[in-house]
């Protein structure tokens, strides 16, 4: 069973024990979150419709918060003499996902 989940303005394909770095979440290490699933597939059974996927429940537990690598951001203009060159480090969170759907809404 797995489930695509939505965090970050981004979509994650996530199973049971799987492990992902995602945007910042605000939370304590070592706490559980509830991630918002969008789509179930359990064996034959899809469940394709946001709205009753979202009856699913998706936890994770936090285990780190970090920054990722440095992204150079360069800009550049011909024959201006303009160059800039900046660095960015996104803020991240590292999550593992303990059980997909274990709590089934009837």
């Amino acid at each position: 069973m797995y489930a695509i989940v939505k965090t970050g303005g981004k979509q994650y394909k996530v199973a049971p024990g799987d492990k992902l770095n995602v945007e910042k979440i605000d939370a304590e290490v070592g706490s559980q979150v509830e991630l918002t699933a969008i789509c179930v597939v359990d064996g034959e059974k899809v469940e394709a419709d946001p709205a009753k996927a979202a009856d699913t429940k998706v936890t994770a537990t936090v285990l780190e918060q970090f920054r990722g690598e440095k992204q150079l951001v360069f800009k550049f203009k011909k024959r201006k003499n303009y160059k800039k060159m900046r660095g960015h480090r996104q803020y991240l969170t590292r999550i593992q996902v303990e059980s997909v759907g274990s709590a089934k809404a009837e």
